[in-house]
């Protein structure tokens, strides 16, 4: 989005070449609002490849492509290790940035990211997709319209195959910083309380299954399932309220709503007790897009014209900090458990 005619076209570029990489080299190459010009990775034949394909000039080297390319944007997409160090030097070029999920490897690294961001005067985007997802959009919407009337538990669930790309981190940070994030923007209220079970069965280093419950301010309980160990691939949401329930599936971008039809029990011994049975069903009719492509758009727009966006830097540092409270809870009930079977032992 150009906010006058006579702006000249953003200048972006892509730090790190992996699958998400790739696609937001894709997404900027299409896009007409911006201007694809370089790409950065360690890995020469990557660069080479990307940079041929989207017509780019290629870099192995990140430091060399920011400092002679004169940048508007730069999209960061290396392992999760590398954010800290990668996002100081675009910073520090005065080149606004947009940063994969999660914004860093520690909350300390997060906030200094924001800070550096803050006293250069550069716009910070967190990749937190799924909030441009449209299904989500819409549940949002009809959340916040109290459709749902007043709301009693959200289920997430987000599983599938062992990612073999996936080698600095488990299930909690790759996974569940997705859908805390979700649950903070859908419900619009602190958390009060958490625990977190995990497990690693296939992952020789991290956690690849975790279940964990969240309780908030606002009384609303969530509950997040997230493993690699899944041979089908799952990403869908359960939104349980006193009206019914909004059932949204991220994959095929489609959003349900089943009513409650509260009745009386005939049954002579239940007669005390009223409940809810099936109502009608509603499917919502949503126009579909690619959630990254309209992700780089608002990013654009908000750096090309001063405006909002969803995710800010200080949006991923909240996430961040709920997932680093999961991983710690889930550690210390493992330590529990060694403890007892160790006791037991004895």
């Amino acid at each position: 989005m150009k906010c006058s005619d006579d702006s000249p076209l953003p200048r972006v570029g892509v730090i790190g070449l992996g699958s998400m990489g790739r696609n937001h080299a894709r997404i900027y190459h299409e896009m007409s609002a911006v201007r694809l010009v370089a790409v950065a990775d360690i890995n020469e034949e990557a660069s080479n490849a990307v940079a041929t394909r989207f017509n780019a000039i290629p870099y192995t080297n990140y430091m060399t492509m920011v400092d002679k390319e004169k940048l508007d944007i730069v999209s960061i997409a290396v392992p999760t290790g590398l954010h800290g160090e990668v996002a100081a030097k675009v910073i520090d070029c005065g080149v606004n940035l947009l940063i994969e999920k999660p914004l860093a490897s520690s909350v300390r690294e997060g906030e200094r990211i924001i800070r550096r961001a803050e006293k250069r005067n550069v716009r910070l985007g967190v990749g937190h997709v799924e909030r441009f997802n449209p299904v989500i959009m819409a549940m949002k919407q009809r959340m916040d319209e109290g459709f749902l009337g007043r709301v009693f538990q959200i289920i997430i669930r987000r599983a599938g195959p062992f990612p073999e790309r996936i080698k600095d981190t488990g299930v909690i940070l790759d996974l569940a910083i997705h859908d805390t994030d979700l649950m903070h923007y859908l419900i619009g209220s602190e958390i009060r309380r958490i625990s977190s079970e995990s497990g690693q069965f296939i992952h020789d280093r991290y956690e690849d299954t975790a279940v964990s419950l969240l309780s908030f301010v606002n009384g609303v309980i969530g509950v997040l399932v997230e493993n690699w160990i899944s041979p089908t691939k799952v990403r869908d949401i359960t939104v349980n309220g006193e009206n019914g329930t909004l059932c949204a599936d991220l994959l095929t971008q489609d959003l349900f709503f089943y009513e409650n039809n509260y009745t009386e029990s005939k049954w002579e011994s239940l007669a005390a007790f009223r409940g809810v049975s099936e109502g009608n069903m509603t499917r919502f009719h949503l126009p579909r897009h690619e959630p990254l492509r309209r992700e780089l758009e608002s990013f654009v727009a908000a750096v090309a014209c001063h405006e909002p966006f969803a995710v800010e830097g200080r949006d991923g540092l909240r996430a961040l900090k709920t997932v680093q409270r999961l991983l710690l809870v889930s550690q210390a009930s493992k330590n529990r458990t060694k403890k007892t079977e160790t006791d037991k032992g004895e």
